[in-house]
């Protein structure tokens, strides 16, 4: 696809690559020189939209309030992570 310079030197992106990489309004556009030609890398603008419960669907449990519990959560947590990682005969 090709489109015209604008009288500005505005050029439009278009639809189809805006969609397929989610850039919308507001989005900042990066340009620079690179041997000849322009690249473009586009950066979302900040939002206000809250992020709690982003993490929900990756809890498989809870932990009661505690030094303790955390402790023993740790723990277990980088026992699994240390099986995992080098298998259940180099750890004890």
């Amino acid at each position: 696809m090709s489109t015209k310079v604008g009288p500005k030197g505005q050029v439009v992106i278009e639809k189809e690559i805006r969609d397929k990489l989610g850039i919308g309004p507001g989005w900042l556009a990066l340009q620079r020189e690179v041997d000849g030609h322009v690249e473009i890398t586009f950066i979302p603008p900040e939002h206000n939209r809250s992020l709690m419960g982003v993490l929900a669907p990756y809890i498989k449990g809870t932990i009661p309030p505690g030094d303790e519990a955390w402790a023993k959560a740790r723990e277990e947590a980088w026992e699994a992570r240390a099986k995992e990682k080098f298998g259940e005969a180099n750890h004890e």
